[in-house]
Order: structure tokens, then sequence, then C-alpha cells
């Protein structure tokens, strides 16, 4: 696991370089280094998980094909032997070691063979002028963001958008859109960021570009599985498939840890898991008594499981620091209020002594788990508009409260503009398969990586923690995703045949509670008299709003108003959502000039 970082058709000093990677470097605490060439230049910052007294990145330093590398490749030792029969040679057994063997054997067809999460950069020096490749994994656990200046034919990229930012020539500007992208969505979809001109790579694409010469993009089809019979085999079915996948992400060169939420999906990694031996699971809460505090079903699994159990509490107090903190490492707004926590919870691993962690995300959007899926469903079986109310269960802000926010100008900004990306919205709409299907496809291919999966790389990442996701292994999102219908939802039940794989290995108090979100209670927590509270009212404040021109300030006084008096959901997230959005803004105001001092700054 690392950070990457480099340039292409463009020239970056040792320095610069040098600069980018500081700013990374939470990430890749344990070794960095560098190689460049006229016009080009690859960087990294190592998190030494697999052989840590190996690794040494660029891969295939000084030969015809170099690369870095982000991420785990699980069949690398399979892929070594292979590599091997054909007369490759490797100087360890690090799983980035393979990556230039595999292209010289498969050239951009190499990722079709690479099992595992991963950002790859690399550059082919046997042609008349070097090759770019940026490749992603199939679902999105490892993003890349990168800048194209189409003028100048060059390229930058960076695993983090700060870092990213930290290339001297990059001049940006906040997207003015985006904001209503942000409160529709929590985070913007697709390729786009918050910033103008710069994009993430999407989930499994591959990206070459020659040396002076446009790029081109190559999309990877996702692994397809036939579907099950019935029922019983189903269970059968996934349950195996999870424990081969768990087991085989366990494997490690260092202390590996369980986070255990409670719910479903995380207690059933950890109850697999403890079939290997001894293991150690993480709960965070809050302290004092709020609603949704799940630490009680994380023990009884743990205790179950014969875990050693770590239950981590964080002071509200201590909110506005952190909200402060996770801006600045997610590079831009997600307004999920689980994000505090997820920061606090993966330094707590870490200052625990564990360098991995597994955990349950993704399995919602696998086997059909939200309850916005299940009323899209039974909608469009009665023959309504399910579409209206499903975009609006996605949004920190529904569609009709976002109208009100605004100002006359912003309003006519928007005129022409989508919040989502066209080609997810049509097929959302209009595409092939039921209105399940199509639910599916869109929360697997556009809100699980830019809501989730980045979500829990950066925090997770700013801590020195690398986080493992069985449900995201491409055997089991197959798997789930060859499910028909009414073996995900049927009913008021949802994740049916997970949860009946899970039957037997987790306690009944777990398995018959309601479902709930694994969320931090912002609609009692932010309330007059809270540093929260405090926070928001002043980041929040009308002379602030009045000024970006964007929000009525006297719309968000009265959000302020109705959730003094009358607390409710909506309110809440909204208010959260702009909160977050306005520590970003004050955060990144002016970004594209970051100076070297600033830099260090913010890489400390």
């Amino acid at each position: 696991m690392c950070r990457i970082h480099g340039y292409f058709n463009a020239a970056a000093t040792p320095h610069e370089m040098c600069t980018v990677a500081a700013l990374q470097r939470h990430g890749g605490p344990d070794a960095t280094g560098m190689s460049r060439a006229p016009g080009w230049g690859l960087g990294y910052d190592r998190l030494a998980i697999v052989d840590l007294a190996g690794g040494q990145q660029p891969y295939g330093l000084g030969g015809p094909v170099e690369a870095v590398f982000n991420g785990e490749i699980y069949n690398h030792d399979e892929l070594r032997r292979r590599l091997g029969e054909r007369g490759h040679v490797f100087p360890d057994r690090c799983d980035g070691n393979v990556i230039p063997a595999l292209y010289l054997e498969y050239g951009e067809d190499f990722t079709e063979h690479l099992d595992g999460m991963y950002a790859i950069a690399l550059v082919d020096r046997r042609g008349e002028v070097p090759r770019l490749l940026l490749a992603t994994d199939g679902i999105g656990m490892k993003p890349l963001y990168y800048r194209w200046d189409a003028a100048a034919r060059s390229l930058h990229f960076a695993s983090e958008i700060p870092a990213l930012l930290g290339f001297g020539t990059i001049r940006t500007r906040m997207r003015d859109t985006a904001l209503d992208a942000y409160l529709a969505t929590r985070t913007p979809f697709g390729g786009q960021t918050m910033f103008e001109d710069i994009e993430v790579l999407a989930a499994g694409t591959t990206l070459v570009c020659d040396l002076g010469g446009t790029p081109r993009r190559r999309d990877r089809a996702p692994a397809t599985a036939e579907p099950p019979e019935q029922d019983e085999a189903a269970a059968a079915d996934v349950r195996e498939r999870l424990r081969e996948e768990v087991g085989r992400l366990l494997v490690a060169d260092v202390p590996v840890a369980l986070i255990t939420s409670g719910g479903l999906d995380s207690s059933l990694v950890t109850a697999l898991a403890a079939e290997r031996g001894p293991v150690h699971s993480f709960n965070i809460a809050y302290r004092g008594d709020w609603p949704f505090d799940e630490k009680h079903f994380a023990r009884a699994v743990a205790d179950r499981a014969g875990a050693h159990h770590h239950q981590v509490e964080i002071d509200p107090a201590d909110f506005p620091a952190l909200l402060e903190a996770t801006v600045r490492h997610l590079g831009q707004p997600n307004a999920d209020p689980i994000a505090l926590s997820t920061y606090a919870l993966f330094t707590a691993v870490r200052q625990e002594g564990f360098t991995v962690a597994l955990t349950g995300d993704a399995a919602d959007e696998v086997f059909g788990g939200y309850a916005r899926m299940r009323a899209a469903a039974e909608t469009a079986a009665a023959g309504g508009d399910w579409s209206t109310a499903y975009l609006d269960a996605l949004s920190a802000a529904p569609a009709a409260v976002r109208a009100g926010l605004y100002t006359d100008a912003y309003r006519d900004r928007l005129r022409h503009t989508d919040p989502l990306p066209r080609a997810a919205r049509q097929d959302l709409l209009h595409g092939p398969g039921s209105v399940l299907e199509r639910v599916t496809r869109f929360e697997l291919g556009h809100r699980l990586p830019a809501y989730h999966l980045r979500r829990v790389d950066h925090l997770s990442m700013a801590a020195s923690v690398e986080v493992r996701l069985p449900f995201c292994q491409q055997s089991v999102v197959a798997l789930g995703r060859a499910l028909p219908d009414p073996l995900r939802i049927r009913g008021a039940q949802v994740k049916r045949t997970l949860y009946a794989a899970a039957r037997g290995l987790l306690p009944d108090s777990v398995l018959n509670r309601p479902k709930q979100p694994f969320t931090l209670p912002v609609t009692a927590m932010l309330a007059p008299g809270t540093p929260l509270w405090a926070f928001a009212r002043d980041l929040l404040a009308p002379a602030r709003l009045a000024a970006d021109g964007r929000l009525e300030p006297r719309a968000v006084d009265a959000l302020f108003d109705a959730q003094a008096h009358r607390p409710d959901d909506t309110a809440a997230l909204t208010l959260w959502a702009l909160l977050v959005h306005e520590v970003w803004r004050e955060r990144f105001q002016g970004a594209g000039h970051f100076s070297t001092r600033h830099a260090v700054a913010v890489a400390a």
C-alpha cells in the first residue's frame, strides 16, 4: 500500500516531487522515492505491508518498464510463479513487483490478471517515445486523481487532491456549479471533482498516453458469475466465497484488525476472520447517550467470535477540530457525518499497533441493503414514480430544499447543468434491466466509489492504515450482481441472501435487529449550546454566505431556526453538508497557488 504521484510530458524538479510526496506521506511513512527522465517522473510513498524489507519502488527501476503502485495484489504469489516460469526474475516477494513483468507479457491487458485493489502508474520506455499508463481496479478501491492540460499536453497525477495541487504548475479553481452536485449526491459523482480541471480516474479504467500525444481510455468490463438456481445454494455460495476472500485478505506481514460496527456486514467479516484464529475487533462510539449506539451489538459479535475487542470513544466537543482534519485529508467535501468517526477510528487502530483493517463496506450495494433500493423497486412495481424519491434519498438536501437555498443568480447559473453525470442518469432511468438492477449498477458504479470508497481510503491512509474490503472482491461482487432480484430484496427484507449466509455465524440479536445506519447522529448532536452548533453558526454566518453569492443567507438561517426548535434529519443533514462545504472552501480557496511553505504546513 502506497501513495503515488508523477507527471508526463512536463517537467518537475526533485524538490517539487518531494513536496508532493510530503503532502501524502501519511499514507506511506515507511519509504519514499522517485524516478525521473526527460519529460516524465514517477514517485511514491510506501506503507510496508508485504515483505517489509523489500518492496522498493519504482518497480523495474532502470528497466524498460517502471511502475509505481498503490494497493494490494492478492494473487501475487501465483503471478510470480507463472511469470518466473517465463524467465522473469524478481528481487523480493513484494506484491507490486510483478507489475512490470506482467505488463511486458500482456501489454495493456495486464490488469485482467490482477486480483486486488490498485491504482497503478507505469512508464513503458521501449518505443520511439515513452508511454504512460494509469490503471484502477474494477470497483474503485484505490483512487487516482489527475489533471490533463490539453494546451501543454501535460498530465500530472497523485493519490490525493492536496498532493496533486502541490505541483507548482497546476493552477485550478473551485468548480462553481459543484456546490449543487455536492448537495444532490453528498459528494461529486463521475470523473469530476470539486475543482475545475481535476478529474478522478474511473473504476476499471486504463488511461494510456504517449509522450506528446493525447490520452485515450479503455474501460474494462466487470467480472460475471452464473446466477444460482435456488435460495439455499445462493446463501451457501456467498458464505463460502466470503470465507475464502476473508482468509486471503487476512494475509499480511503486519498486524491485522477487524472493524466491527455491530451490523450484519462487518459482523460477518469478523466471524469469518475469527475462524482462522485470534482476532482484534474495533468499534467506535460517542461519549454520552446518543441514538444509533451500536456498541453493545459489536460487543456481542466480538464475544461470540472470541475477539479481543477495542472500544473507541470520541468526545463530541472535539468535532470541530476533527472536521477540519477530515476535510483536509479528503480534499473535497463529503457530506457523510460518519467521515469524522472514520478518521478517529483508524487513528485509534494505528495507535494500537495495527497497519491493516478489514471492513464490511460495500455489502449494501452488492447485495441490496438500502431502504431506498427497496422503496424504488416497490414503487416501480406499483407503476409509480420511483426516481424522485430515490434521488432525494441520495442527497444531502432534497431537490425542493436545494431550490430554496440558492440565490436567484446561482439558480440561473444552474439552469443547464445536471448534478449527475449524463450517462449515469440515462442508464439509471432508462437503461436495461429491472429498476433494482439499474439502481444496483448506479450504486456500484457511481455512488460506492465516490461516496464510500474514497472516504474510506483517504481517512484510513491518513492514519497509515490499509483497509481491505472483502465485499469489494471481484468474485464476491460478481456473485452478488448475478443474484435475481428476489434473492436480494423481497417484501420488507433487504440483503436476503447475505442474511441467509450469516445464519449460525452471528448472534440472533444482530441477525434479527432492525437495520440502522452506521452514522454519526447529527440530528441529535447539532443542537444549540454545543461546540458543533457554535462552529456551524460561525462558518455559515450571513456575511460569509452573502460574499460567496450562491446561498441565500435567510434560507440558511431558517434551517438553523428549524433545527433549534424542531430538529429533523433533513434540516440537520443539510446544515451539516453546508458546514462541511464551508470548511472545505475555507481550506482550499486558492488551492491552485500552493507555495512550498503552505505545502509543508498541510503535510504536517
